[in-house]
């Protein structure tokens, strides 16, 4: 009895994480840039004090931190030598590269620029109005200000469905 429940309790599980939604979040103004699954974990990078930057793990209401610029400290000793070990690469192919990328659904996609020359920005005026008309959020300014903002999000099943589907 015990056994069946543990079993049914594992296979929801497994089924939340399958269509859980995983989101990217990049924000150039805010400094706002995390991958969030919903309700499970949450990798945020943010800038430190002392550090350049850090990563901040949330995961089941816990926070880590790491530091992944901070120099490691290998010892090495006397007579050791070093093996490297040839590893066999797997290349992602074109084909499958594009499908992935497809799975993915863009909720927000803001691009906010100024190249600093005014002709520059007078002639990219028009291409920036189409593009905003069909794409997403795409402006020209001409007062210094440059912002990225693209939120974006997936689900594991989809991600699985673009390797399996041909």
């Amino acid at each position: 009895m015990l056994l069946s429940v543990v079993f049914i309790l594992l296979f929801f599980f497994v089924l939340y994480i399958l269509f859980v939604p995983i989101e990217l979040f990049i924000d150039t103004r805010g400094n706002n840039y995390y991958l969030q699954l919903k309700g499970l974990a949450k990798v945020q990078i943010e800038g430190h004090q002392d550090e350049v930057l850090r990563i901040k793990l949330m995961a089941f209401f816990m926070r880590f931190y790491f530091y992944p610029l901070r120099k490691w400290n290998t010892t090495k000793k006397k007579g050791q030598k070093k093996e490297i070990a040839k590893k066999k690469r797997k290349y992602l192919d074109l084909k499958k590269g594009l499908r992935l990328l497809r799975s993915f659904k863009v909720k927000r996609l803001l691009i906010e620029m100024d190249t600093g020359d005014c002709i520059s920005n007078a002639k990219l005026y028009p291409v920036f109005a189409f593009l905003d008309y069909h794409v997403g959020e795409f402006y020209i300014n001409f007062e210094g200000r440059n912002r990225l903002a693209i939120h974006l999000q997936n689900r594991p099943i989809r991600i699985i469905k673009s390797f399996i589907n041909f």
